[in-house]
This record gives structure tokens, sequence and C-alpha cells, in this order.
């Protein structure tokens, strides 16, 4: 019996799998790791397959375009192990349909994943989406028809094309052979190893589950052997081609909502495209075929190298075309000269006066300082919730004394959006601030287009362009971004930078500071549409001098030339926000090109931003307020409890070093803003005062004030434990989770000290 099942046909091709088609495993234990979430949970990559989008819906039809790539992929794995492996298994010439018999056979791998693939929706759907059982049914039976209709779809082609093409090569397989002498020594040699050394195979599964015994007899010729092979490359070619085709359309039309596929069916598609290439490969080349694919990356770095592949991601609105700046210490220097410095500050002071004016003469208000954290979707999520929440329980005093707004990434987004909201609001527009409205768009998907827009274009040709300014940019995954969280937030933060400048010189917004790394040097490019060189020399610290260190870049001074006010708002939070992988690296227009990555990298809190704004204007604020409240919105937790160690694997040991480093950056970040905050209380002659609003999962919360659950309750202690990813999508029970955090106690607490802070203003 042990031998009847390892001799059959599929336990045969599984482990001839295992030992020459490793290349195409391994794109089905990516999928495999990947909704298990095993792999780029981080990322929140396993949403994209557990809880596909498509026309902004989560439905039948999603998962049905799922199950429609499934199926592909697997009618594109079964093809190419036929056609580097059919000549193995000789028998098969002897058989009527042989195709589909292999495949039949070969599903074992395609089958395994689909089942753990359901099984994983199911999980995740009640888990994390609470959907009803009817809607799971509709989802599970969306991948199913969508997998059977490819199928049916693909077999359907074959069969009918099995009829023409096989009497065309059996009437002249001769002759295409000598015409192809490449194709003639490979089909040779594989017909060589049928016969000396076919593979053992004594049972096969037919296509109605009858197992049926293969004759160790039978008889096979050179034709037999040859059409099979010549046919199936055939398809392979054509299927190749279709694929190609269908990721260019999709590419052209990405613009139309109808054509923008879920981006987990974006990523089956081009591992299937990968399948079949790497079976061409294997085909053409043979043993030469990593030597192959070696020169063919070499010729692509060499390609995007002298920019015949373009790989430039750019920031709209600003002049590609003009003179670039110089880049360089010098350069910097000039910049940053002691009389640039006094002409913005005499300039933000103006700004500063205006903010005083809106409060009572003989009242000296505390200034509020808003420092909002990185942390991708969960951040902005938080830091709107906190914004809406706080602002409200102070009757507006919180944004009203607010008078500046540093941070990163995702808080920036959350804060720039709530910011853009009390601005119309001011200008007579008559909103709902805390509208739960507000805090549904910022937490809507994001990345499913920037996957799919990486897919369709990013990683082929970025061909299509579009116009902003009057300038033309190429359409790649930073469009994708900027156009999905216009779309989300109802297109209001869709203007240029100057648009900010006199709301900001009035007061009637905080200044808002968008600081991301630049790459090249680990400087910090200050953005806003002020100039603000001022913030670029560590020389404010002490003595002014000549040449005062350089810590940092002016925008709008630096860019002045390339039209640095023109640059879309919305490009000026992607730059802050420059997750590596996810939204890409910008280059600006400078010589040699300035390199940005998000703000995080140096500060993920923007404690260090505030405090050096604080330091240049110390004496005007502690003047003019009887105080300072630093208002910090953090998606982590200060303070955290330290873990425990654990016995660590040999590979763990090996990266510990690395990721310790990684893992820790925002632990270090906080040890040097809590020495800038104990040396701040020294220099500033008035009050400081540190409130913290912390995204924390350890807890139980309440789902509403006044309402909260039972420590008993595993199933709610379950899922405040759990954290949030770090991605720009969220699942409803991390929306929901994220929420609940704003009245935890320690939230609630620090709530209520804001409140008697600034009613003593009021």
């Amino acid at each position: 019996m042990l031998y009847k099942i390892l001799y059959s046909f599929p336990i045969q091709l599984l482990i001839n799998n295992l030992k020459k088609n490793q290349v195409l495993l391994l794109c089905w234990f990516f999928l495999f790791m990947v909704v298990t979430g095993n792999f780029g949970k981080v990322l929140g990559i396993p949403y994209l397959f557990l809880d596909p989008e498509y026309m902004d819906k989560v439905d039948f039809w999603s998962f049905f375009i799922i199950g429609v790539a499934i199926g592909g992929i697997s009618m594109a794995f079964h093809i190419t192990c036929y056609i580097v492996d059919s000549f193995r298994f000789s028998f098969l010439g002897t058989l009527s349909r042989p195709f589909s018999r292999f495949a039949f056979n070969n599903s074992i791998v395609p089958l395994a994943f689909l089942i753990v693939y359901i099984i994983s929706i199911v999980r995740f759907q009640v888990d994390n989406e609470f959907s009803t059982k009817i809607q799971i049914v509709v989802q599970v039976m969306g991948v199913l028809g969508g997998c059977l209709a490819m199928i049916i779809l693909l077999i359907t082609y074959f069969r009918f094309t099995n009829q023409d093409i096989f009497k065309l090569i059996t009437a002249n397989v001769d002759k295409q052979l000598r015409r192809a002498p490449i194709s003639r020594a490979n089909v040779l040699q594989r017909l060589d190893i049928a016969r000396k050394k076919s593979i053992r195979v004594d049972n096969y599964l037919d296509i109605g589950f009858n197992i049926k015994k293969v004759n160790p007899d039978h008889g096979y010729d050179k034709y037999s052997i040859l059409k099979v092979f010549d046919q199936n490359h055939m398809n392979l070619v054509v299927i190749e081609f279709v694929i190609f085709f269908v990721i260019l359309i999709l590419g052209i039309f990405r613009e139309y909502p109808v054509f923008q596929i879920p981006a987990a069916a974006s990523v089956v598609l081009v591992l299937s495209f990968f399948i079949m290439f790497a079976g061409a490969v294997s085909y053409w080349f043979r043993n030469w075929s990593i030597t192959a694919v070696i020169a063919m990356l070499v010729l692509l770095n060499i390609l995007v190298k002298n920019d015949l592949i373009t790989s430039e991601y750019q920031a709209y609105g600003l002049d590609y075309t003009a003179e670039r700046t110089e880049y360089s210490l010098s350069k910097l220097q000039d910049m940053s000269q002691a009389s640039n410095r006094k002409e913005d500050k005499i300039r933000t002071l103006e700004i500063l006066q205006n903010w005083r004016m809106k409060f009572d003469s003989s009242k000296h208000p505390k200034m509020v300082i808003i420092t909002a954290s990185g942390g991708g979707q969960r951040a902005a999520l938080w830091s709107m919730k906190t914004l809406q929440a706080a602002d409200s329980a102070t009757n507006g005093n919180l944004f009203k004394q607010a008078a500046l707004i540093t941070g990163s990434s995702g808080g920036v987004i959350g804060a720039s959006y709530y910011r853009e909201l009390t601005l119309q609001n001011a200008l007579g527009g008559n909103l709902d601030l805390n509208s739960s409205r507000y805090l549904k768009n910022i937490s809507r998907d994001n990345l499913n287009p920037i996957i799919f827009s990486l897919l369709v274009s990013d990683l082929f040709i970025r061909y299509q362009s579009f116009q902003y300014g009057g300038f033309q940019y190429k359409k790649d995954r930073g469009y994708a971004f900027e156009q999905q969280l216009n779309k989300n937030t109802d297109f209001v933060l869709d203007k240029p930078l100057s648009d900010y400048k006199l709301p900001e010189q009035e007061a009637i917004i905080p200044m808002l500071l968008i600081a991301p790394t630049v790459i090249n040097d680990g400087r910090k490019l200050f953005i806003s549409p002020h100039s603000v060189s001022y913030m670029t020399s560590s020389s404010v610290y002490g003595k002014d001098s000549l040449n005062p260190d350089i810590k940092g870049i002016d925008f709008q001074r630096f860019f002045k030339s390339q039209q640095a006010s023109n640059l879309r708002f919305l490009s000026a939070l992607r730059l802050g926000a420059s997750f590596p992988y996810i939204t890409p690296n910008v280059r600006l227009p400078s010589t040699p090109p300035m390199e940005i990555m998000d703000s995080g990298i140096s500060d993920n809190f923007g404690i260090s931003d505030a405090l050096h704004f604080l330091y240049v204007f110390k004496d005007w604020i502690a003047e003019n307020t009887s105080g300072v409240v630093i208002v910090t919105i953090r998606d982590s937790e200060n303070n955290k409890p330290i873990e425990k160690n654990i016995d660590n694997s040999l590979f763990q040991k090996f990266v510990t070093p690395i990721s310790s480093i990684y893992n820790n950056l925002g632990n270090m970040q906080d040890i040097n803003n809590d020495n800038l905050l104990e040396l701040a209380h020294n220099w500033f002659e008035n009050d400081i005062y540190c409130l913290e609003f912390e995204y924390v999962t350890r807890s139980i919360f309440q789902n509403k004030e006044g309402e909260i659950f039972p420590p008993s309750d595993k199933r709610i202690k379950d899922e405040a434990i759990e954290r949030a990813s770090l991605n720009w999508r969220l699942t409803s029970r991390e929306k929901r989770n994220i929420q609940r955090n704003f009245y935890s106690d320690k939230n609630q607490q620090a709530l209520i000290e804001l409140q008697q802070l600034l009613s003593a203003d009021n």
C-alpha cells in the first residue's frame, strides 16, 4: 500500500517539484506565508488577500477576481511543470488529453493553498471584520467560483487548440526542428532522457477520481513526445502574452475604477507571469539558466543606472526642467546665514503676534504645540480621533491655542486633515468637526491602490503621464497614494502649499512643519509655506557664529527656483511618509538629487522640532504666554515594559544585533527627546506642560464613555492586546480598537489635565 502511494503520479510529481522546481514552489510558499499572516503582516500585506477591495467594496466580486487569479496561477504552474517535466513521464504520450491528466495529478500544492486560503479567510472575517455567516459563505463562493471559471476557460482553450495545433505539428515537426537548432537540441535531449531515465509511476488519478494503473510496457514514439511538448510550449507563449497584455491594459485604464482589480489579484497575476517566465528560461537555457538570469539582472541594472528605464519618483508641483540647485555644504551654509535666519524669524514673529491677538490682551494664554507621531494608517486615525475628541472636550480651545504642529508620517496626515477641516469651518463651512465621517474617511484603505500601481506600472514601464501645476509627471505608486488619499479625504487637501501661507500668517490655523529626512546626509528638510531657515542651524542653541552647524534645509529657500510654493500639499505629506517599498523615496531637483525618506527616521514624534522652534522664540513666548503645553499624540507607548529574553534560534541570534537597533529606534528617540525636554525646563523661563495621548494595546478599553468591558471577557482582551499593523490598511477590528484607546484611563487623565490647563485661559 505504501509503495502504491509512493509511486502514484501525484506523489511523484510532488517529489519532482521539490527536487527540480524549487523556484516555482517558492511562489506558492510566498502565497502560503502571506495568507497565513507569516509574511508582511506588519505592512498589512495579508489584508490584501483576506479582505480584498474592488470598487471600494469587499463582496462576492472582489473575492471572485481573486479566485480567477488563483485559477490562473494554478494553470500557469501546471503548464510550466508540463513543459519542463512532461518528458520525464513517458507514459503521458500514450494517454488522450495528457495535459488535463497531468494538471489533475499536479494539483496537490494549488489545492492545499486553496484550502488554507479559505480557512484563513473565514478566520480573518470572523475575528477582524465581524462578518456574518452568510457574508462569509458568499465570499468563499466567490473565490471558488472565480477559480473554477478560470480553470474551465483555460481547459476549454487547451481542448480546442490541441485539435488544430497537433495536426500542424504532426505534419511539420521535423521541418520545424531543423529550422530551430536550439529547440531540436533541447527536445531530442529530453527525448533521450525520457527513454533512458523515465521516472517510475505505477498508477495515476484519472479525471473522474478513478485510480488507473500505468502499463509498464507502454510504447511511445518520437512524434508523440514532441507533439506534447511543442503544443504546450505554444500555450505557454500565448498565455504569457495574454498576462502581459492584461497587465498593460490594467495599467492604461487604472484611472477607471472597474479596471482597479484587488491588489492581491495583481500580485498573483505577476507571480503567474514569473512562473511561466521561469519555465521558459529553464527550457531555453537549461543548465545555463542561472547564468541567463544573472545576465538579465545585470542588463536591467545598466538600463536603470543610465536612466534608459525611468526610476525617478518626483514631487508634484516642482519644476524639474529648471536649472537644478547645487546641493553642497557651502550652499546650505549660504542659505542658512544669519541675515536669512533673522529675516525668517521676524516674519514668524508676525504670525505669533497674530496668534496672540486672538486672546484678551489682559490675559496671557498658554501656547499649545501639537506633535503627532508616525505609524501609517493607524497613526493617521489615532491622530484624527485624538484631535477630534480633545478639541471638542476643550470647546475648540485646543486648536484655537495651537501655534504649531510637528510630527511624522501618518500622524501629520491625520493632523493635516483635521487642520483643513477647522480652516473650512473658520471660513464659514459650518462643519461638524466631531463627526465620525471624518474618522471613516482617514481610515479608508490606501494600500490597495499603492500595491496595484506597483504591480501594473512600477515593476514594468511607467508610460503614463499627467499634468499638475503646469508640469508633466509620470504616474506611479506615489501618484496612486496621493490620488487615493485625496479621494479618501473628499479632495479637501488637493491644493498647493502656498494656499496655506495666508491662513497660517493670520493665525487662523496653526503652522505645520513637515520634516522628512534627506537620505544623502541625514539632515532634515523643513517644508512649510514660509521660509524657516531658523530651523536649519544648531547655532540657535548657543552663540551665533559665522559658520554654524547645518542640521537642516529650508525647503522654500533651497527650491525657490524650482517653484517650491507650487508643491502639491499632498506631495508634501507623501514626502514625510515615504515608507520603504510602499510609498517610494522621492528625488528632488537638485545636483546631486536630494533623496527623501520618512520623517520618522530622524524623530518619529516631532519633539525635537517643537523644542527647536520653542528655543528660537523662547523670549517672545515666555513674555506673551503663561506657558507652553506640548500635546504629544503617540501611536506607541512611552516607557514600555522590558520584554523577557527568550531562547533564540541560530538565525535569530544572527539578526538580533541589527533587528534590536531597528525595533528600539523609537525607544532611543524617546530617551533623546526626554533629555531635550529636561534641558528645555532650564532654558525656558516659563512653564512647560507635557501631555501624552498614547495608543496602547495592553489594557481593556471602553467602547465609549460609561461602557466598560469586563476583564473576564477574553475576546475583548485579545482584541485589545493585538496591535494594529504599520501600514495603509486597517481592519474593522483595528479601527475600533484604535478609537477605543482614547478612553483608556491614562488618556482620560491626560484629557482632564488638558481641559484644566486651557480652561484657565478662557
